[in-house]
């Protein structure tokens, strides 16, 4: 889809479906020189994702996490085991810092990244924040895939989980909008994100969305 086509969306209303339309270009517009900055737990689908509202929107895609690895020349693993968590974390803020300075484009951050207090007035001040947020079956199933998230690798990684979001989700609901997700595909989340950023920039409906949820 061109950047310049309009998307025509399905939002489920109290008298049934009513069809949305949402203008990328105008989109972008609005937005200025923000960047949309994907937050959430790991797992949550904020890089695959981000791609494809990225190429939605006809913005740069750019990956926090990609741009420590490449920073560092090391995978987010190594720097973990290597100088610890709170030298990981000194750098995602800087590199976030310095991605924000580059928008306008869609930024998906590192799990733990919201938890600044530095990085959220970075967000605040430059972007505009989204909150993928999962729940705890649909987000075990995804990480799962994968061996190589530094702090799940213990005898009980869902008992981890469960207890980070705990902690993390009280501040993910920080971010500017929400878009609650449950197992379904990329797509269909993307085209929600894109119908909430209508109605907070564009004041599509009349009213912005603050929360947003598909099933």
């Amino acid at each position: 889809m061109r950047q310049n086509d309009t998307i025509r969306l399905r939002e489920e209303s109290a008298g049934g479906n009513a069809a949305k339309t949402v203008d990328p270009a105008s989109l972008v517009r609005a937005l200025g020189q923000r960047s949309i900055v994907l937050v959430g737990i790991m797992g949550c689908g904020k890089s695959t994702v981000g791609k494809r509202l990225a190429q939605r929107l006809g913005l740069e895609f750019v990956d926090a996490d990609t741009e420590i690895e490449r920073a560092a020349n090391m995978s987010v693993a190594e720097i973990f085991a290597e100088h610890g968590e709170p030298y990981f974390r000194s750098g995602e803020e800087r590199v976030i810092a310095r991605l924000l300075r580059e928008g306008p484009q869609v930024l998906a951050t590192g799990g733990g990244a919201f938890m600044s207090a530095a990085t959220r007035s970075e967000i605040e001040e430059r972007g505009l924040s989204i909150w993928l947020k999962v729940d705890i079956d649909t987000v075990m199933a995804r990480v799962r895939r994968r061996s190589t998230r530094p702090l799940l690798q213990n005898p009980d990684p869902e008992a981890t989980m469960r207890k980070l979001m705990a902690v993390r989700d009280p501040v993910y609901a920080k971010a500017a909008l929400t878009v609650v997700s449950k197992d379904v595909p990329h797509d269909a989340v993307v085209d929600q994100i894109v119908l909430t950023l209508g109605d907070h920039l564009l004041g599509n409906g009349g009213t912005a969305a603050a929360q947003t949820s598909i099933s």
